[in-house]
């Protein structure tokens, strides 16, 4: 399974989720179901199953910890208020504190990587210059949120 392409199905299901009031497994349902019938892109999910339950587990665990990742996040938007961001930086910026603060399989520095690139691929011109500036002033405390948050 390629983690790149269940990070961009999980802020496409995230937007959806804002966007559309769904739940999370409708999200993503929606949006494997659609790149395996369209496939415009040529994406090949080889393990549809193992893909959809880890997209699934990630978007909910993005979305049960949104009020607390939104609360941190406040605190690292220098000069702007959450609700001003566009809504695709918002869902990458949320999905990548999640990594970084709530679970343990992710090296913060390959979630901030991951961050900045799909925010290259989904946003503005600007985008990938605004969420390495956010996370990469959260990064550097990522411990201590992990501690106060426990």
């Amino acid at each position: 399974m390629k983690r790149r392409l269940a990070r961009e199905i999980a802020v496409q299901s995230l937007y959806q989720m804002e966007m559309n009031e769904v739940s999370a497994a409708e999200a993503v349902n929606m949006l494997i179901n659609e790149a395996a019938e369209d496939n415009e892109t040529e994406v090949v999910i080889r393990d549809e199953e193992v893909m959809r339950s880890y997209v699934t587990e990630m978007v909910q665990g993005t979305w049960s910890h949104k009020e607390a990742i939104d609360g941190l996040l406040v605190d690292y938007l220098k000069g702007w208020q959450l609700s001003r961001l566009s809504r695709v930086d918002r869902q990458i910026l949320r999905l990548s504190a999640y990594e970084m603060v709530f679970r343990d399989d992710v090296p913060a520095k390959v979630s901030v990587n991951e961050a900045i690139e799909l925010s290259k691929y989904f946003g503005t011109d600007e985008s990938g210059k605004f969420v390495n500036g956010v996370l990469g002033r959260m990064i550097q405390e990522v411990d201590s949120i992990k501690q106060k948050l426990s």
